[in-house]
């Protein structure tokens, strides 16, 4: 039996970017673009001509694609002609070969938020429509408020739906606009629509996620007999956002019966990077990857409890609903105060170190994770910081050098222009081979701009470590994270650090203190450890 295509339609760069706080450069855009191209979704809808000059300009400059390219607007106003109306020319001014417009279906709306009679927002469906179509635009039309409608009066939202089939719309696609429809709500409406005359492989679902429900209903849509499906990456949108594209897609193709039944313009290979998808916009957005998004977090195949990755280790079916590779995401076993001796086996392994089962040593290591974190550390994602740990209680921690002492001053002072501006110094000595060094570094970058204490001790730390000071040169801070572990006057800080080196190698380091300048320098005093590990070896160590 053939399997039934579904036809994927991305609304990031429009219904995406009415999230909250998200606005998206022309340059951006075409960098999503590029990335749902490769992806192999249908339909990529760039934004609202006119609406604003970044949509504006990313349609002038838009490129070939792949996918089908779509510009959104609106359907006419009334008392004037489809031909006649600005906006709408706007749309089709665009040039894409394909347009959404869309337009109201719920009573309420109509007379209420148009203030026009239903006779007329039918013609102005019916008129927009007709006026796109003969224009060569392949024409979809979003029924906007159309479950809600729906239940209010099934004639009413049906009939507009009509009026858009009947005058050439290739889609009718319904919005479950205020996201409070159910699946099995979702589901009833579609399978009453299609048993009404309106063909399924004309219909698309459009939801959204204010119950937490839009994947849900959308595949509940799509087992009712749509054809098409809404949604953005990462679940960006209005309110509490849209159907989530980053899981939808892989279901779609990994999950039974859908992988049997139906078939999407992405192929296996493409679905591979959809986790590298979903984290380059966050990158663009600036934000942090949710770590428990479905298929594509990096806690997705994260398995903390001891009897979990024992499991794992064993069979990785035992915890995993599909292999992590599949969409380019991996398998992660964390450290922690749950953790056994199977975690902490695999994660020495994976860091080098070879433990025999019942070896003492284990016992230890766990039962000081243990009060570490009762202190406020985390070695869930400080790898780093838990090699050395480890290493220091197996007794192969080489000490490389020594911190004798460290000091941070701030000043507020005058610059040249009379500004009162402030400024961060830093000292640090070091011993390394019976011989002290001694480094100063202030935060100022080549703009003059004070970077701040952390930025000076870092600089200052990294300054001058005699024969190790080529391997941690192109050593550089790519992220610093700091968490409050206790409230009032007996807060604890704790400070994450990510640092990177010229290969590309990314590692993290924590440090704990009731004084965050301490906590910050423990960090980045793991991080330089653990390079020098890494690149020196424990033979080189300075005794």
């Amino acid at each position: 039996m053939s399997k039934k295509r579904l036809y994927i339609y991305d609304t990031t760069l429009r219904d995406g970017q009415q999230t909250q706080g998200v606005q998206f450069s022309t340059a951006e855009k075409h960098r999503i673009v590029a990335a749902l191209d490769a992806l192999g979704v249908d339909y990529i809808e760039g934004g609202w001509p006119g609406a604003n000059p970044t949509d504006s300009a990313f349609f002038d400059e838009v490129g070939q694609t792949r996918a089908t390219v779509t510009a959104f607007g609106m359907t006419k106003r009334a008392g004037r002609s489809a031909a006649n109306d600005d906006v709408l020319a706007a749309v089709l001014n665009a040039g894409t070969p394909s347009v959404c417009l869309v337009g109201k279906t719920h009573e309420f709306h109509v007379t209420t938020a148009l203030g026009i009679t239903l006779e007329e927002n039918l013609e102005a469906i019916s008129s927009s429509i007709a006026h796109c179509v003969s224009q060569q635009r392949e024409t979809l039309f979003d029924a906007e408020h159309f479950f809600d409608g729906y239940k209010s009066n099934p004639g009413y939202a049906l009939g507009c739906v009509k009026a858009a089939l009947d005058n050439g719309a290739r889609w009718v696609v319904l919005c479950d606009t205020n996201g409070g429809t159910l699946p099995e709500e979702v589901g009833r409406i579609v399978r009453e629509v299609i048993a009404a005359g309106v063909p399924g492989d004309k219909l698309g679902i459009h939801t959204h996620n204010d119950t937490e429900n839009a994947v849900a209903c959308t595949l509940a849509a799509i087992d009712a007999g749509v054809r098409q499906l809404q949604g953005t990456l990462n679940g960006l949108g209005e309110r509490c956002g849209n159907a989530n594209l980053t899981t939808l897609i892989p279901t779609l193709l990994l999950k039974e019966p859908y992988a049997s039944a139906y078939e999407t313009g992405v192929s296996p290979e493409a679905v591979e990077g959809i986790t590298q998808v979903s984290r380059m916009l966050d990158e663009i957005l600036n934000r942090v990857p949710m770590r428990q998004a479905p298929y594509v977090g990096s806690s997705a195949f994260a398995h903390k409890a001891g009897l979990h990755a024992s499991a794992i280790l064993k069979d990785p079916t035992t915890y995993e609903h599909i292999d992590p590779g599949v969409v380019g995401n991996r398998r992660v076993i964390p450290m922690s105060n749950q953790a056994g001796q199977s975690n902490l086996r695999r994660r020495l392994t994976e860091a080098g170190l070879e433990v025999e089962t019942g070896d003492p040593a284990l016992g230890r290591i766990l039962e000081r994770i243990k009060a570490k974190e009762a202190e406020g550390y985390t070695y869930d994602t400080a790898q780093a910081s838990f090699e050395l740990l480890a290493r220091d209680e197996l007794g192969c921690l080489p000490e490389f050098f020594e911190v004798k002492r460290y000091r941070v001053t701030i000043e507020r002072r005058k610059n040249k222009y009379d500004q009162m501006v402030s400024l961060s110094e830093a000292v640090v000595v070091v011993k390394i081979g019976g011989e002290k060094k001694l480094s100063v570094s202030d935060s100022l970058d080549t703009d003059g701009h004070d970077r701040g204490p952390v930025n000076a001790l870092s600089k200052a730390l990294a300054k001058d470590l005699g024969p190790y000071q080529s391997v941690i040169d192109d050593m550089r801070l790519v992220d610093f994270k700091v968490r409050i572990t206790q409230g009032g006057t007996e807060a604890v800080t704790r400070v994450i650090i990510d640092s990177e080196d010229g290969s590309g190698r990314r590692w993290q380091t924590v440090g704990v203190s009731a004084n965050i300048v301490d906590a910050s320098f423990e960090a980045l005093l793991d991080a330089v450890r653990w390079k020098l590990i890494r690149d020196c070896g424990v033979a080189r160590a300075a005794q």
